[in-house]
């Protein structure tokens, strides 16, 4: 294996303990004397990587990525880790970080509420069940919306308005229909499938609340999950 010890680099776990693979296929041996720093603290992670040179193992599952570590020398570990505690352990690390949250909380209150406005608008239930729409509006904003749910609510990728869309036929598939229960066929496109039909009977049964149906709400599966 060829010394790559003096070079930054990102690849996937090895066939063998200790080792990485590389985008290539190379499989590189870590050096002697290097450690697996765990994910999770973002501030002790920049400052392995900035005093260099790492190793960034990352796993694919499906379209997205997940970091499994970064391998350093174990010195280099342990400086960040104590430099990072001293950073931390001051009042002005303190006072930030308390505005930085109130930020953060003040930016997802304001989303909460545009998000529920969205839903409620792409609900469109006529006068009579209005307060149905609020109920179910909230139901799913609250399922939805909390940061790191890994929701469609959470991507912004596509608009709002698309958001809470797919987010009422996803929150009305697990708890109006027996989607959790079914057992689907393993092939390629059926899921998918399954979802577009539980979908359209969602749809069908959302237009009932909009059209102000008379007696909508007798033996509809969305009632009964509402009150639940």
């Amino acid at each position: 294996m060829a010394d790559r010890s003096t070079e930054t680099l990102t690849g996937s776990l090895g066939p063998q303990e200790r080792t990485v693979r590389l985008p290539s296929g190379e499989v590189c041996e870590v050096p002697s004397g290097w450690e697996l720093l765990p994910p999770g603290d973002a501030g002790v992670t920049r400052r392995v990587k900035a005093a260099g040179p790492t190793w960034t193992v990352k796993e694919k599952k499906g379209r997205r990525e997940f970091s499994q570590g970064l391998w350093a020398d174990s010195k280099q570990i342990a400086d960040a880790k104590a430099s990072m505690e001293a950073t931390r352990s001051t009042a002005g690390y303190a006072k930030k970080q308390a505005a930085a949250k109130k930020r953060r909380d003040e930016k997802q209150g304001e989303y909460v509420e545009d998000f529920f406005q969205a839903v409620c608008d792409f609900l469109k239930f006529a006068p009579d069940y209005s307060a149905v729409a609020k109920h179910l509006a909230k139901a799913v904003t609250e399922h939805a919306t909390p940061v790191g749910s890994g929701t469609v609510a959470r991507t912004e990728r596509i608009p709002i308005e698309r958001r809470a869309e797919s987010a009422v036929i996803a929150w009305m598939r697990h708890q109006t229909t027996a989607y959790d229960n079914m057992k689907i066929e393993r092939v390629k496109g059926r899921r998918r499938e399954v979802r577009r039909e539980l979908a359209a009977k969602s749809r069908e049964l959302l237009q009932k609340y909009r059209s102000g149906e008379e007696n909508a709400m007798v033996g509809c599966p969305l009632a009964k999950a509402l009150r639940g």
